[in-house]
Protein backbone atom coordinates (compact mmCIF):
# COMPACT_ATOMS: atom_id res chain seq x y z
CA UNK A 1 0.00 0.00 0.00
CA UNK A 2 2.12 3.48 -0.95
CA UNK A 3 1.78 6.26 1.24
CA UNK A 4 -0.52 9.35 0.37
CA UNK A 5 2.23 12.34 -1.06
CA UNK A 6 3.63 14.53 1.38
CA UNK A 7 1.87 18.56 1.39
CA UNK A 8 5.03 20.73 1.30
CA UNK A 9 5.00 23.21 4.10
CA UNK A 10 2.34 21.38 6.29
CA UNK A 11 3.80 17.36 6.45
CA UNK A 12 7.18 17.88 6.20
CA UNK A 13 8.62 19.68 9.72
CA UNK A 14 11.88 22.24 8.21
CA UNK A 15 14.46 23.16 10.47
CA UNK A 16 15.35 26.39 9.54
CA UNK A 17 16.19 29.07 12.11
CA UNK A 18 18.72 31.39 10.23
CA UNK A 19 17.26 34.63 9.26
CA UNK A 20 19.30 35.98 6.48
CA UNK A 21 20.56 39.12 7.02
CA UNK A 22 22.45 40.30 3.53
CA UNK A 23 22.88 43.77 4.56
CA UNK A 24 24.82 42.42 7.63
CA UNK A 25 26.38 40.18 5.51
CA UNK A 26 27.85 42.51 3.10
CA UNK A 27 28.65 45.06 5.33
CA UNK A 28 30.70 42.57 7.71
CA UNK A 29 32.51 41.98 4.62
CA UNK A 30 33.46 45.84 3.55
CA UNK A 31 34.49 46.13 7.14
CA UNK A 32 36.58 43.32 7.09
CA UNK A 33 38.66 44.70 4.45
CA UNK A 34 38.99 48.05 5.44
CA UNK A 35 40.31 46.72 8.90
CA UNK A 36 42.60 44.16 7.19
CA UNK A 37 44.20 47.32 5.33
CA UNK A 38 44.21 49.39 8.10
CA UNK A 39 46.08 46.01 10.28
CA UNK A 40 49.32 46.17 8.10
CA UNK A 41 49.83 49.94 8.02
CA UNK A 42 49.89 50.02 12.06
CA UNK A 43 51.63 46.98 12.24
CA UNK A 44 54.26 47.64 9.85
CA UNK A 45 54.51 51.05 11.21
CA UNK A 46 54.43 50.23 14.70
CA UNK A 47 57.11 47.64 14.26
CA UNK A 48 59.24 50.64 12.16
CA UNK A 49 58.44 53.63 14.19
CA UNK A 50 59.22 51.50 17.43
CA UNK A 51 55.76 52.54 19.00
CA UNK A 52 54.16 50.07 21.33
CA UNK A 53 51.05 51.51 21.77
CA UNK A 54 50.78 51.53 17.89
CA UNK A 55 51.86 47.83 17.27
CA UNK A 56 49.47 46.64 20.09
CA UNK A 57 46.69 48.72 18.24
CA UNK A 58 47.17 46.63 14.81
CA UNK A 59 48.12 43.67 16.43
CA UNK A 60 44.74 44.16 18.30
CA UNK A 61 43.01 44.99 14.57
CA UNK A 62 44.14 41.71 13.36
CA UNK A 63 42.53 39.58 15.71
CA UNK A 64 39.68 41.69 14.69
CA UNK A 65 39.82 41.63 11.01
CA UNK A 66 40.24 37.87 11.82
CA UNK A 67 37.13 37.95 13.44
CA UNK A 68 35.19 39.66 11.04
CA UNK A 69 36.49 37.30 8.09
CA UNK A 70 35.37 34.25 10.28
CA UNK A 71 31.72 36.01 11.44
CA UNK A 72 31.10 36.98 6.91
CA UNK A 73 32.44 33.52 6.37
CA UNK A 74 29.63 32.15 8.95
CA UNK A 75 26.76 34.56 7.62
CA UNK A 76 27.51 32.73 4.09
CA UNK A 77 27.76 29.23 5.28
CA UNK A 78 24.61 29.56 7.56
CA UNK A 79 22.47 30.80 4.31
CA UNK A 80 23.74 28.44 2.14
CA UNK A 81 23.00 25.66 4.42
CA UNK A 82 20.03 26.39 6.18
CA UNK A 83 17.77 23.91 4.60
CA UNK A 84 21.04 21.02 4.80
CA UNK A 85 19.45 17.60 6.70
CA UNK A 86 22.86 17.26 8.09
CA UNK A 87 22.20 20.17 10.57
CA UNK A 88 19.58 18.44 12.93
CA UNK A 89 18.31 22.16 14.43
CA UNK A 90 19.02 24.06 11.58
CA UNK A 91 22.64 26.82 11.11
CA UNK A 92 21.38 29.12 13.64
CA UNK A 93 24.04 28.80 15.48
CA UNK A 94 26.88 29.42 13.49
CA UNK A 95 27.16 33.31 14.58
CA UNK A 96 27.47 31.82 18.35
CA UNK A 97 30.42 29.04 17.01
CA UNK A 98 31.89 32.27 15.13
CA UNK A 99 31.87 34.39 18.13
CA UNK A 100 33.29 31.71 20.11
CA UNK A 101 35.91 31.43 18.44
CA UNK A 102 36.78 35.06 17.61
CA UNK A 103 36.75 36.04 21.39
CA UNK A 104 39.21 32.91 22.05
CA UNK A 105 41.88 34.37 19.19
CA UNK A 106 41.00 37.78 20.68
CA UNK A 107 42.24 36.24 24.36
CA UNK A 108 45.54 34.72 23.09
CA UNK A 109 46.28 37.84 21.32
CA UNK A 110 45.76 39.97 24.38
CA UNK A 111 48.63 37.81 26.20
CA UNK A 112 50.63 38.64 23.65
CA UNK A 113 50.44 41.98 23.51
CA UNK A 114 50.88 41.97 27.16
CA UNK A 115 53.80 40.70 26.96
CA UNK A 116 55.09 42.65 24.47
CA UNK A 117 54.24 45.61 26.53
CA UNK A 118 56.52 44.53 30.12
CA UNK A 119 59.39 43.75 27.78
CA UNK A 120 59.06 47.59 26.23
CA UNK A 121 58.65 48.75 30.45
CA UNK A 122 61.67 47.63 30.91
CA UNK A 123 63.55 47.65 27.22
CA UNK A 124 62.47 51.14 26.14
CA UNK A 125 62.79 52.16 22.29
CA UNK A 126 63.38 55.44 20.42
CA UNK A 127 59.82 56.07 18.92
CA UNK A 128 58.90 58.52 16.14
CA UNK A 129 55.91 60.08 17.19
CA UNK A 130 54.80 62.41 14.80
CA UNK A 131 54.71 59.60 12.10
CA UNK A 132 53.59 57.50 14.67
CA UNK A 133 50.74 59.55 15.94
CA UNK A 134 49.49 60.59 12.41
CA UNK A 135 48.77 56.78 11.57
CA UNK A 136 47.43 56.03 14.69
CA UNK A 137 44.83 58.83 13.52
CA UNK A 138 44.40 57.65 10.62
CA UNK A 139 43.89 53.76 12.17
CA UNK A 140 40.77 56.03 14.55
CA UNK A 141 39.15 57.19 11.57
CA UNK A 142 39.11 53.78 9.99
CA UNK A 143 37.89 52.26 12.91
CA UNK A 144 34.82 55.21 13.52
CA UNK A 145 34.04 54.59 9.60
CA UNK A 146 33.71 50.65 10.33
CA UNK A 147 31.30 51.17 13.38
CA UNK A 148 29.23 53.58 11.37
CA UNK A 149 28.62 51.29 8.42
CA UNK A 150 27.49 48.54 10.90
CA UNK A 151 25.45 50.70 13.07
CA UNK A 152 22.42 50.97 11.25
CA UNK A 153 21.58 47.18 11.01
CA UNK A 154 23.05 46.84 14.83
CA UNK A 155 21.25 49.47 16.07
CA UNK A 156 17.56 48.57 14.56
CA UNK A 157 18.53 44.85 15.61
CA UNK A 158 19.38 45.71 19.26
CA UNK A 159 15.87 47.89 19.68
CA UNK A 160 13.71 45.05 18.00
CA UNK A 161 15.41 42.93 20.59
CA UNK A 162 15.17 45.16 23.56
CA UNK A 163 12.84 42.93 25.84
CA UNK A 164 14.93 40.53 25.58
CA UNK A 165 19.25 39.84 25.14
CA UNK A 166 18.85 36.23 24.50
CA UNK A 167 17.42 37.11 20.74
CA UNK A 168 20.59 39.06 19.92
CA UNK A 169 22.61 38.22 16.48
CA UNK A 170 25.82 37.50 18.64
CA UNK A 171 27.66 37.34 15.09
CA UNK A 172 26.88 40.72 14.16
CA UNK A 173 26.93 41.90 17.68
CA UNK A 174 30.53 40.92 17.77
CA UNK A 175 31.32 42.43 14.38
CA UNK A 176 30.30 45.67 15.89
CA UNK A 177 31.72 45.55 19.40
CA UNK A 178 34.98 44.52 17.58
CA UNK A 179 35.04 47.70 15.42
CA UNK A 180 34.48 49.83 18.85
CA UNK A 181 36.69 48.13 20.74
CA UNK A 182 39.48 48.96 18.19
CA UNK A 183 38.41 52.54 18.24
CA UNK A 184 38.72 52.36 21.94
CA UNK A 185 42.61 51.15 21.61
CA UNK A 186 42.59 53.76 18.97
CA UNK A 187 42.08 56.47 21.30
CA UNK A 188 44.56 54.82 24.03
CA UNK A 189 47.24 54.69 21.32
CA UNK A 190 47.16 58.07 20.56
CA UNK A 191 46.62 59.55 24.19
CA UNK A 192 49.95 58.00 24.66
CA UNK A 193 51.87 58.69 21.96
CA UNK A 194 51.13 62.59 22.98
CA UNK A 195 51.91 62.11 26.43
CA UNK A 196 55.42 60.81 25.70
CA UNK A 197 55.87 63.42 22.87
CA UNK A 198 54.66 66.65 24.73
CA UNK A 199 56.28 65.27 28.25
CA UNK A 200 59.14 62.53 27.82
CA UNK A 201 56.90 60.22 29.50
CA UNK A 202 58.05 57.06 27.24
CA UNK A 203 57.26 54.59 29.65
CA UNK A 204 53.45 55.39 29.31
CA UNK A 205 53.17 53.70 25.47
CA UNK A 206 53.79 50.50 26.89
CA UNK A 207 51.85 50.87 29.87
CA UNK A 208 48.59 52.06 27.45
CA UNK A 209 50.01 49.02 25.93
CA UNK A 210 49.09 46.87 29.35
CA UNK A 211 45.68 48.32 29.91
CA UNK A 212 44.73 47.73 26.00
CA UNK A 213 45.36 44.23 26.91
CA UNK A 214 43.14 44.19 29.65
CA UNK A 215 40.62 45.64 28.15
CA UNK A 216 40.63 42.78 25.21
CA UNK A 217 40.90 39.89 27.60
CA UNK A 218 38.25 41.60 29.63
CA UNK A 219 36.20 41.76 26.24
CA UNK A 220 37.27 38.14 25.28
CA UNK A 221 36.28 36.70 28.24
CA UNK A 222 32.38 38.21 28.54
CA UNK A 223 32.12 37.01 24.49
CA UNK A 224 33.23 33.75 25.40
CA UNK A 225 30.52 33.41 28.33
CA UNK A 226 28.01 34.53 25.82
CA UNK A 227 28.62 32.80 22.94
CA UNK A 228 29.70 29.45 24.98
CA UNK A 229 26.56 29.43 26.81
CA UNK A 230 24.41 29.12 23.52
CA UNK A 231 26.55 26.74 22.20
CA UNK A 232 26.36 24.54 25.76
CA UNK A 233 22.39 25.23 25.25
CA UNK A 234 23.35 27.02 28.75
CA UNK A 235 21.80 29.93 28.26
CA UNK A 236 18.08 29.70 29.32
CA UNK A 237 14.98 32.45 28.59
CA UNK A 238 13.19 32.46 31.45
CA UNK A 239 10.30 34.73 30.29
CA UNK A 240 9.81 32.06 27.13
CA UNK A 241 9.97 29.35 29.94
CA UNK A 242 7.38 31.29 32.20
CA UNK A 243 4.71 31.89 28.87
CA UNK A 244 4.92 27.90 28.21
CA UNK A 245 4.15 26.93 31.86
CA UNK A 246 1.14 29.51 32.16
CA UNK A 247 0.02 28.56 28.80
CA UNK A 248 -0.08 24.40 29.71
CA UNK A 249 -0.16 24.13 33.01
CA UNK A 250 -4.44 24.95 33.22
CA UNK A 251 -6.68 22.18 34.67
CA UNK A 252 -5.29 19.26 36.01
CA UNK A 253 -2.57 19.61 33.30
CA UNK A 254 1.01 20.01 34.46
CA UNK A 255 4.55 19.97 32.97
CA UNK A 256 7.01 16.93 34.47
CA UNK A 257 9.42 18.26 32.19
CA UNK A 258 10.73 21.27 30.00
CA UNK A 259 13.92 22.25 27.88
CA UNK A 260 13.84 25.66 26.46
CA UNK A 261 17.23 26.32 24.02
CA UNK A 262 18.01 28.89 21.64
CA UNK A 263 18.52 27.60 17.99
CA UNK A 264 19.43 30.77 16.61
CA UNK A 265 19.15 35.02 17.02
CA UNK A 266 15.15 35.09 17.48
CA UNK A 267 14.45 31.15 17.03
CA UNK A 268 13.91 28.85 20.55
CA UNK A 269 13.07 25.43 20.95
CA UNK A 270 11.32 23.44 23.72
CA UNK A 271 10.92 20.26 24.66
CA UNK A 272 7.63 19.74 27.26
CA UNK A 273 6.73 16.54 28.59
CA UNK A 274 2.95 16.70 30.23
CA UNK A 275 0.78 14.35 32.74
CA UNK A 276 -2.79 15.13 33.37
CA UNK A 277 -6.23 12.98 34.29
CA UNK A 278 -7.38 13.76 31.06
CA UNK A 279 -5.05 14.49 28.71
CA UNK A 280 -6.27 16.03 25.33
CA UNK A 281 -4.58 15.68 22.07
CA UNK A 282 -0.89 16.85 21.34
CA UNK A 283 -2.77 19.29 18.73
CA UNK A 284 -4.22 20.66 21.65
CA UNK A 285 -1.25 21.63 23.52
CA UNK A 286 0.53 23.39 20.49
CA UNK A 287 -2.52 25.12 19.57
CA UNK A 288 -1.91 27.12 23.52
CA UNK A 289 1.12 28.25 22.47
CA UNK A 290 0.74 28.95 18.87
CA UNK A 291 1.45 33.02 19.19
CA UNK A 292 3.73 32.81 21.52
CA UNK A 293 6.92 34.91 19.95
CA UNK A 294 10.48 33.31 19.37
CA UNK A 295 9.12 29.98 19.85
CA UNK A 296 10.13 27.99 16.61
CA UNK A 297 10.12 24.43 17.37
CA UNK A 298 7.88 22.54 19.55
CA UNK A 299 7.75 18.79 20.82
CA UNK A 300 4.99 17.59 23.05
CA UNK A 301 4.34 14.03 24.84
CA UNK A 302 1.73 13.65 26.98
CA UNK A 303 1.17 11.06 30.12
CA UNK A 304 -1.96 10.07 31.56
CA UNK A 305 -1.32 10.57 35.70
CA UNK A 306 -1.14 7.27 36.67
CA UNK A 307 -4.17 5.47 38.39
CA UNK A 308 -6.05 7.64 36.22
CA UNK A 309 -8.88 6.13 33.93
Amino acid sequence: MSLPPLVPDTDVHVHVFHTANPLAERRTRQVMWLTAVMMVVEIVAGTLLGSMALLADGWHMSTHAGALAIGAGAYRYARRHARDPRFAFGTGKLGDLAGFTSAIVLAMVSLGIAYESVVRLFQPVSIHYGEATAIAVVGLAVNLLSARLLWDDHHHHHHDDHDDHHHHDHNLRSAYWHVLADAFTSVLAIAGLLAAWRWGWTWLDPAIGIFGALVIAQWSWRLMRQSGAVLLDAAPNAALERAIRDRLEQGHDRIADLHVWRLGPGHHGAIVSLVSDAPEPVDAYKARLADVLHLSHLTVEVHRCAGSH
